[in-house]
């Protein structure tokens, strides 16, 4: 779906043997890659529905169900957990989604800005740097047209 360099994605339950862009037995969520961060909107119970039918996600999929929660909260009913508990788990798990955008959002802050009198001191010396190496170069381009 989507338009020329703007790919919008369905994430869809198809049968295996039909073409990918075929016929699909049922659309489960959208996927836009483009959104800062990225858009995923997945049914979650027809999602668990699905892989409870047997249905095998590819990676990418795959990694969409896993930063929903979706494959946690299926693991956690596998193992046999009342649905209290899965509730305090999931709750858990965002938790700790959420503290982990936070330090992701805090790392790509932009630096404080350097005071003024650094930045002018780098320049000078940046400055005396190119005089010094402009004046080696001077003196050697000097000798080597004497030995010509």
């Amino acid at each position: 779906m989507g338009k020329k360099k703007q790919p919008i994605y369905k994430v869809v339950a198809a049968d295996s043997r039909s073409p990918r862009d075929g016929k699909f037995l049922e659309a489960i969520g959208l996927y836009n890659p483009l959104t800062k961060p990225h858009t995923v909107e997945i049914q979650e119970d027809r999602a668990l529905y699905w892989l409870d039918k047997g249905a095998q996600p590819t990676d990418t999929v795959k990694s969409l169900l896993r930063q929903k929660g979706i494959t946690l909260k299926r693991e956690l009913s596998r193992r046999g957990l009342t649905t209290e508990q899965i509730g305090s788990e999931m709750e858990n798990w965002t938790k700790l989604q959420e503290a982990k955008q936070k330090s992701i959002t805090r790392k790509k802050k932009p630096k404080k800005s350097v005071d003024v009198e650094q930045k002018s001191e780098e320049v000078s010396k940046d400055e005396n740097n190119e005089q010094s190496t402009a004046e080696v170069q001077g003196a050697s381009e000097e000798g080597s047209t004497s030995k010509d």
